[in-house]
């Protein structure tokens, strides 16, 4: 039996959305846009890059072809497909452009029904919602109480945190509730308790997620977010292919924040590390610890938090460029009947408006060493993706989406 590895590049959209309208995104296109802005020239702020978008190995895998399908235009026009790359795109069904929502339709359950969310007011939480953190929390109060930027919110409420034990409470478009949170003076484990008491209050709600965001520094300047975030996240409504996967004895280890995302159930392990290369290395060890049946599961989560959310156009690119010089190395763990598929939870178009996730299209493209590879068109739902890995690792179909796995062997 052959092993799967699916890797969410988080928020790499294609544009495309044909209900990108009725979520004030249409037009927004992360890939289309960020390679315009680098073909105009110029380099990042660091100086880390310069000149056309340049994605050969991606583009390889057809992500070219796969943004033509999603919105019309190809990026990377007359790359050279490699033998067993397939391509084609996913539109989303769910109700959302959030990580969860995006993620568990992947996985092959569409969310039907809407989360809740705060309104973009100071204060953004209910009075009643306020008192009872503070009461049940045990704390003197909070800070923000808005929207805002993750690390925005810290340097603007980090030394007032510091100084009088009030956590930082915040929120944003998504369906989240956030805390920010100092690991010394506050402590890491009251943050994570705090975050479970908060966990039961919004659930009559329906928030999505509450998150830690512990942070160190002592100084508005020198304040920086560690990796111990934590997410404590609704369960998904029903077995998602993770699931089955797990109660059929196969292994599933899970890279970065999937455990989080899937309130770390059908999962065997989980794995994390601060950045998108730092995760690629283990990534890799995972893929070389994979047997038969088995499946790895990456989210990178540096393309949304780092540069989608910061409206950070060439940062993205120059990581996009990083990401792409480290795949062949995937490449050269797979086996023959391997299947390696790259896609993406949602868009963040970081020449979009406001610092929003965008409804867009998403890429499907990758790799199956053997296969016949070529294109899989336009899916009507994400979910498509999850049964293919699902189809490839021999479960029975789902309820949920329509397996392309036949479609890029040599036995269709």
């Amino acid at each position: 039996m052959a092993r799967a590895f699916l890797f969410v590049l988080d928020s790499f959209g294609v544009g495309g959305a044909a209900d990108g309208a009725r979520f004030g995104d249409d037009g927004a296109d992360t890939l289309g846009h960020i390679a315009r802005a680098a073909a105009a020239g110029g380099a990042d702020q660091q100086g880390l890059r310069s000149g056309p978008l340049a994605l050969p190995v991606m583009a390889s895998l057809g992500l070219g072809e796969a943004a033509r399908i999603a919105s019309g235009s190809n990026p990377f026009e007359g790359a050279r497909q490699r033998d067993g790359a397939f391509f084609g795109a996913a539109e989303e069904v769910s109700i959302g452009k959030d990580t969860i929502t995006g993620h568990w339709e992947i996985a092959g359950v569409p969310v039907p029904f809407a989360w809740g969310y705060f309104p973009e007011t100071v204060p953004a939480f209910p009075a009643e919602l306020t008192e009872a953190i503070i009461r049940e929390g045990g704390v003197p109060g909070i800070l923000a109480n808005r929207h805002a930027a993750g690390t925005q919110v810290i340097e603007d409420f980090g030394e007032e945190h510091v100084r009088t034990g009030k956590p930082i409470c915040y929120t944003s478009a998504d369906s989240v509730l956030q805390i920010a949170a100092h690991e010394t003076h506050f402590g890491l484990e009251r943050l994570y308790r705090f975050c479970q008491t908060v966990r039961k209050l919004v659930d009559p709600l329906n928030i999505g997620r509450v998150i830690a965001r512990p942070f160190l520094g002592e100084t508005a300047a020198t304040f920086e977010r560690t990796p111990n975030r934590r997410d404590y996240s609704v369960p998904p409504p029903e077995p998602t292919v993770l699931d089955r996967l797990v109660g059929r004895g196969s292994k599933v280890i899970g890279m970065g924040k999937i455990g989080d995302i899937f309130a770390h159930r059908g999962l065997s392990e989980m794995r994390k590390a601060a950045g998108n290369l730092a995760l690629f290395d283990k990534t890799l060890a995972a893929m070389d610890e994979a047997g038969d049946g088995d499946l790895v599961f990456a989210n990178f989560v540096d393309f949304d938090t780092d540069f989608g959310h910061r409206r950070d156009v060439p940062g993205y690119a120059a990581a996009l460029e990083a990401f792409d010089r480290r795949l062949p190395e995937a490449f050269a763990r797979l086996r023959a009947g391997d299947l390696l598929l790259l896609t993406a939870d949602h868009g963040c178009d970081p020449t979009w408006h406001g610092t929003d996730h965008t409804r867009e299209r998403v890429p499907i493209f990758g790799l199956l060493p053997g296969g016949k590879g070529g294109s899989v068109g336009l899916r009507k739902t994400y979910a498509d993706i999850g049964e293919t890995v699902a189809a490839h690792l021999g479960l029975e179909k789902g309820r949920h989406g329509t397996p392309f796995e036949k479609t890029i062997t040599d036995h269709a």
